[in-house]
């Protein structure tokens, strides 16, 4: 039987709480994943004798494939139902889970975590359009600012649980804990999320393969900016180019389009996924390069790094659901304006701590940061998914997947590129790093508060 129709009745009190949980576990396992592998890149590269700039790919294939994906799963799901792709995201997690805990060297480790990062796209890319469907519209800036806790408190748990388990295990153990948490979500799954009957219908595997191609290509030229191999990296943009054109011009006329240009028409649409790329850029160069920061530009011990980076994700969450109620009263533009700007300060702020920097100075400043992107973050979604007609939301949750993913996938290339290019030990490269990020924050600032010209946000919503 196909899944019924969307709910007539929305959700509410115990009823929303259980399925926002089974949402909440299986999202912050794919964020989780992240930035815990994030702190321990250091000790996967020493126990496996590795480059540094070679185990960034252990993040990068993660989120290429995912970024690859998401918009593909995104219109599978507004097929076949949101629920059927959620699920099976969560159960190839688990599975790919095991396989990134028993690898033993660096090409099996990147293998077993493509795969995973195709599980988590899955997820990525479904989680929204859910959120949405249970949530009513006057309340959706509360939902998202949840759904946006999760992802913090993910990137909080990520370095803390890294350094507890470093601290007497192997990295290891880092996914092998995944798999008792992905099971569990997987039985929330089944009895709470909720089903829908897909609003969109001829999916279409050629231009989905297009969409999975270019974007792959694409990503895939920008990690390899990093070894300064031009000629490869041009064919790469290229072709990623060419599959663009081709996707676009095989995509006229559809009504349920993998790649929605009809959304990007909406200036709100367009602005907030630009924000948001540059955005997660900022934030994904900074939480790869930190740990090297502070391992050889500051002097702090392994053990030290993810106490040291969880200031940021906490005050993200704590700040998060404070901005999605704040969405759904006051404009997204200003919001998030104030956040980037936040942001953009405390990473050059942070470009001049030394060795002899007390670590009440270095925590203050890891929790401004914090605050900034948990001030952008709701808000910039709401309107993000807001502008999206109802028969949209899974385009719009990809899109607001691939966003994040592609920022992050970006700001990892870009700390590769730096770490390749400069003495690690010195601490040159990070610094480095430190302000390309504060001056993609900026830029991301000034993209948010360009809507109050195009969109009238100004005074009120």
């Amino acid at each position: 039987m196909p899944e019924s129709t969307t709910q007539s009745v929305p959700y509410s009190g115990g009823r929303l709480l259980k399925a926002m949980a089974a949402i909440s576990v299986s999202v912050g396992l794919a964020t989780l994943d992240t930035s815990i592998t994030n702190t321990a890149l250091p000790a996967i590269a020493e126990q496996l004798q590795v480059g540094d700039a070679d185990v960034i790919w252990v993040v990068a294939a993660y989120q290429i494939i995912m970024t690859a994906a998401i918009m593909p799963l995104a219109a599978l799901g507004g097929t076949i139902g949101y629920r059927r792709v959620f699920m099976a995201g969560l159960i190839l997690f688990i599975f790919s889970s095991a396989f990134c805990g028993l690898a033993t060297s660096l090409p099996v480790l990147i293998i077993a975590r493509a795969f995973q990062g195709l599980g988590a796209a899955a997820i990525m890319s479904t989680n929204t359009a859910l959120v949405k469907l249970i949530y009513p519209p006057e309340r959706l800036g509360k939902g998202l600012g949840l759904n946006a806790l999760v992802v913090a408190l993910g990137l909080a748990g990520g370095p803390v649980i890294a350094s507890a388990v470093l601290s007497f295990a192997s990295w290891h153990w880092l996914f092998l804990i995944n798999i008792p948490t992905g099971v569990l979500g997987l039985i929330l799954t089944l009895r709470n999320i909720p089903q829908s009957r897909p609003r969109q219908t001829g999916f279409s595997m050629w231009t989905a393969a297009l969409t999975f191609l270019a974007f792959l290509l694409f990503i895939t030229g920008l990690q390899r900016a990093e070894s300064k191999a031009w000629p490869e990296v041009s064919a790469y943009t290229i072709t990623a180019i060419l599959c663009f054109a081709a996707l676009i011009r095989a995509e006229q006329g559809r009504s349920n389009r993998v790649f929605p240009t009809d959304l990007f028409r909406s200036a709100d649409f367009s602005l907030s996924a630009l924000t948001a790329v540059l955005a997660f850029a900022a934030q994904g160069l900074a939480m790869v390069i930190f740990p090297f920061f502070l391992l050889y530009g500051m002097g702090k011990m392994q053990w030290e790094i993810g106490l040291l980076i969880a200031p940021w994700p906490v005050l993200g969450a704590l700040m998060a659901p404070v901005s999605g109620s704040l969405s759904d009263r006051f404009p997204a533009a200003w919001l998030s304006t104030a956040g980037m700007a936040v942001l953009s300060v405390s990473l050059l702020t942070m470009t001049l701590l030394t060795y002899e920097t007390p670590v009440w100075l270095l925590m203050f400043n890891m929790a401004c940061c914090g605050v900034g992107f948990g001030l952008f973050l709701s808000p910039n979604q709401r309107t993000l998914m807001a502008s999206a007609p109802p028969s949209r939301s899974g385009a719009a949750s990809g899109v607001l997947g691939v966003t994040r993913l592609l920022g992050q996938s970006g700001g990892a290339a870009c700390v590769a590129f730096f770490l390749a290019g400069g003495d690690v030990q010195a601490g040159q490269s990070a610094i480095m790093a430190l302000w390309s990020g504060a001056a993609l924050a900026m830029l991301a600032a000034v993209s948010s508060f360009s809507r109050i010209f195009f969109t009238g946000q100004v005074l009120k919503k």
